[in-house]
């Protein structure tokens, strides 16, 4: 782990961290999981990002996944012990705070999504500067077969970003987008071969390493700073429908048919 990026008492690292000429990769370490965020990890993401923004010799950051997937979403099973056991103790950060650290981090921030992208997975591609994907990678937000809503301003951030439609079948239908249809819809920059991935995005990320960060803290400010109350009205609208839908007959019966191995049966849920 790079300096100034606490490891947790509790078990390993869950996020490896290197430097090479003032780009700072950070991989989410949790492969055997498909790199989904329990609270251990949502925390040492966080406390990543908030030590990259304060280091001057970080200029770039880039974020991906070891294993078959850059990140399975939040983990369902961490999920539904939240949901029904009131002893469940949460991390310092949590969700919310990762989001509040992608919103305000200042400098350039590439994600390079390898395999998988599920929930926060896909999310964390509306605050990136520049995302790249390995042709194989398959993408999808899974609110509605959760029975929550969406997250990270999602709501606001994927229209800009794909435009109305493209966002609506993402957010509604909780299906599959390709490597290629992600790109196409302006999900991602630029897809390579699953090899090439993390040359690809370091060959980008070493291109603006270069150039002063102060310039780049500028450049990305001029662009992020129009759009932060609205960020900030999405995230409160979507919390406010995810906690009145979290741990309801929906949700509860979408985590019950996970942990059983079934598929969920929403028909004789009433609205």
């Amino acid at each position: 782990m790079a300096e100034g990026i606490p490891a947790r008492a509790q078990g390993k690292p869950v996020l490896t961290s290197r430097d090479h000429e003032r780009v700072r990769t950070l991989v989410l370490d949790r492969p055997e999981a498909l790199n989904a965020f329990n609270e251990q990890l949502y925390d040492e993401l966080t406390e990543a990002l908030l030590a990259a923004a304060a280091d001057p010799g970080v200029a770039v950051v880039l974020l991906t996944g070891n294993g078959r997937a850059f990140c399975a979403g939040t983990d369902l099973k961490e999920m539904h012990r939240r949901s029904t056991d009131p002893a469940f103790v949460p991390g310092k950060h949590g969700f919310t705070g990762l989001v509040d650290a992608l919103a305000a981090f200042p400098k350039p921030l590439v994600v390079a999504v390898n395999g998988l992208a599920v929930g926060i997975g896909l999310t964390v591609l509306g605050f990136a500067d520049l995302a790249f994907a390995a042709d194989d990678a398959r993408l999808k937000c899974p609110f509605t077969s959760l029975g929550v809503a969406p997250e990270a301003a999602s709501s606001y951030l994927l229209p800009r970003l794909i435009g109305r439609q493209n966002a609506a079948w993402i957010l509604l239908s909780a299906d599959w987008v390709s490597a290629r249809e992600a790109r196409e819809m302006g999900l991602v920059w630029k897809t390579c071969a699953p090899g090439d991935l993390i040359e690809t995005a370091e060959r980008h990320c070493a291109t603006l390493a270069a150039r002063p960060v102060s310039s780049l803290r500028a450049v990305k400010e001029s662009m992020v700073a129009p759009l932060r109350a609205d960020i900030a009205a999405a995230r409160e609208r979507e919390n406010a429908y995810f906690a009145e839908l979290m741990g309801g007959p929906a949700n509860l019966e979408a985590l019950t048919a996970f942990a059983e191995g079934r598929e969920p049966d929403f028909t004789r849920i009433p609205e």
